[in-house]
């Protein structure tokens, strides 16, 4: 039994779902919060009532996190769920995205910040090209932990040998992206087998039900922090006469350790100083990490604006204006080469234009078309771009927050793409620059 009280210092997990239609993503997440016993009593009698008129008899768990109307009518999810909910040892924000594959830009949008992903197979079909695609964009996207749940084993009679099958061929797959942490377990989210309390149906199976491997996952060293980065999001000055000289910086530590007396270097102005204090919403410290939200003081007062970033002077990012990343395009008008959009990078805010599409990803297989005139809808494809003015930056693979981006349509305001910058050439072709006037 779960007491519902909420340590406000516990650890704080976020995950996706995902998987193809009908696999059993949002009843997965309904089981989850119906067994936790996390559902509002308000809420429950209206899924009570609402299954009373549908003649289904019993809830629909489906219903918890698929919201809209549309979803409900066709059973699918279109747009991303969160939903948030507790335990005693870890919050949780999870992120119910589309299986559908016109839905892709969701799965991405919903995963882009998870430190785990769950791929649902239908054990009576195994793995599908969905799968496929969505056990890639987690690879792509380096989310550190993926945990694949067979579901619907109940209709497969909780057979070991077919999940064992699965298994096989999903490791043989998964081979060629780069996850380090697979899981595998056996439920069947309409009945609960082995999503909150072990199932006795499947005796074979050894391993921790879903919630328990949620619980216990080590997401300790997820971020990095070996490599201080501090983008400066807000320069804090207080109206008041007590506060006549305070000047902090204020923002989110996208890695490493920051402490008081540590020299850094301001990005990419190159000015240097040292750590006069850190204030953080409980007071002054001596030191700071990834992720805590935190003010910095400098010693000097030297000019600082919103999207520079702090970086210790021996550690430092790349900074520059060329670019090469690989993204998934959002939206219906396929993206071309010399296109301009605004870019939003960590704090900072510029404008860009796309120079040249290198290749379009084929997710059959796992192979770069070249070359690639467009790319589409739900494409993903290498890109290379040039940034009007110089952004700080590491690749994606050493720091997802720092080495991720936002492409705008800066007439609709639109976000057209989802980017991952990728490690910079040695050296740039050269160019004809009047052609890339931003």
């Amino acid at each position: 039994m779960f007491t519902h009280a909420l340590n406000e210092h516990s650890e704080l997990l976020r995950f996706s779902t995902s998987g193809s239609v009908d696999d059993g993503k949002s009843t997965l997440i309904g089981r989850l919060l119906y067994d936790t016993k996390l559902i509002f009593e308000d809420t429950l009698e209206a899924l009570k009532r609402s299954a009373d008129l549908t003649g289904e008899g019993t809830i629909n768990l489906a219903n918890l996190t698929d919201g809209l109307r549309a979803e409900r009518e066709q059973g699918i999810t279109i747009d991303v769920a969160y939903r948030y909910f507790a335990t005693p040892r870890r919050k949780f924000i999870v992120a119910d995205t589309p299986g559908h594959i016109q839905y892709t830009r969701n799965m991405v949008t919903g995963a882009s910040t998870a430190n785990l992903a769950i791929i649902l197979v239908d054990a009576r079909l195994g793995v599908v090209e969905q799968t496929r695609r969505h056990a890639y964009i987690a690879s792509m996207l380096r989310i550190p932990h993926l945990v694949v749940c067979v579901n619907k084993m109940d209709l497969v009679g909780f057979s070991e040998a077919t999940f064992n099958a699965i298994r096989e061929e999903f490791m043989d797959f998964a081979a060629r992206l780069e996850i380090r942490d697979i899981a595998f377990i056996p439920i069947s989210a309409l009945l609960g087998d082995n999503v909150v309390e072990r199932s006795a149906n499947m005796p074979w199976y050894s391993g921790p039900p879903l919630l328990r491997h949620l619980e216990e996952v080590y997401i300790g060293t997820d971020w990095d922090l070996t490599s201080p980065r501090f983008p400066v999001q807000y320069v804090v000055r207080p109206r008041d006469d007590r506060w006549h000289d305070f000047r902090g910086l204020a923002g989110q530590i996208m890695g490493g350790v920051f402490k008081v007396g540590d020299p850094v270097k301001v990005l990419p102005s190159g000015k240097v100083s040292r750590i006069a204090g850190i204030h953080t919403y409980d007071g002054p410290r001596d030191e700071a990490f990834a992720p805590m939200s935190v003010q910095i003081l400098l010693a000097d007062d030297l000019d600082v604006s919103r999207g520079d970033m702090l970086a210790h002077p021996d550690n430092l990012p790349y900074v520059a204006s060329d670019l090469e990343a690989r993204v998934c395009w959002m939206h219906e008008e396929p993206l071309r080469p010399n296109r301009k959009y605004a870019i939003r990078h960590t704090t900072r805010f510029t404008r860009c234009i796309v120079r040249e599409i290198r290749s379009r990803f084929d997710f059959t297989t796992l192979q770069a078309q070249r070359p690639a005139p467009e790319l589409g809808l739900n494409d993903v494809g290498r890109i290379s771009l040039r940034t009007m003015s110089p952004i700080c930056f590491d690749p994606y693979e050493r720091n997802r927050y720092t080495g991720s981006f936002i492409l705008i349509d800066e007439a609709t305001n639109a976000t057209v793409a989802a980017g991952m910058i990728l490690e910079p050439p040695k050296s740039m072709p050269a160019t004809d620059e009047a052609e890339y006037i931003i």
